[in-house]
C-alpha cells in the first residue's frame, strides 16, 4: 500500500507537538501493516467528509483519509477531534 499525505495534512502536522507527531507516525505504522486494526478505530465519515475516512492515533487525535485506488490513500486531514469537526 501506498500512503500519500497532501499540502493541508503536512501543514497540519508541522503544528503539531512532538508527542503527537510520534502518535501520528504510530498510527501511519499501523495503518500500513493493518488499516482496520482495533486500535486505529477506522470508520466512514459523513457529512462534509463523507468520501473519506478517519483512524485515531489517540482518544483525540484524528486522521482522515480518501482511498485513491485499491493500492492508494491519501491522508488529508489530522487534528483533534473538536478541530476536524467543526
Amino acid at each position: 500500500m501506498t500512503i500519500d499525505f497532501s499540502l493541508s495534512f503536512d501543514r497540519h502536522f508541522a503544528k503539531l507537538s512532538k508527542a503527537q507527531k510520534q502518535l501520528v507516525k504510530d498510527a501511519l505504522e499501523l495503518f500500513s501493516e493493518d488499516p482496520f486494526h482495533d486500535t486505529l478505530r477506522n470508520h466512514p465519515l459523513t457529512g462534509q467528509w463523507a468520501r473519506y475516512r478517519s483512524i485515531s492515533a489517540d482518544s483525540d487525535l484524528r486522521l482522515h483519509y480518501q482511498s485513491i485506488s485499491a493500492e492508494v490513500v491519501l491522508f488529508v486531514a489530522v487534528g483533534s477531534h473538536g478541530q476536524l469537526y467543526k
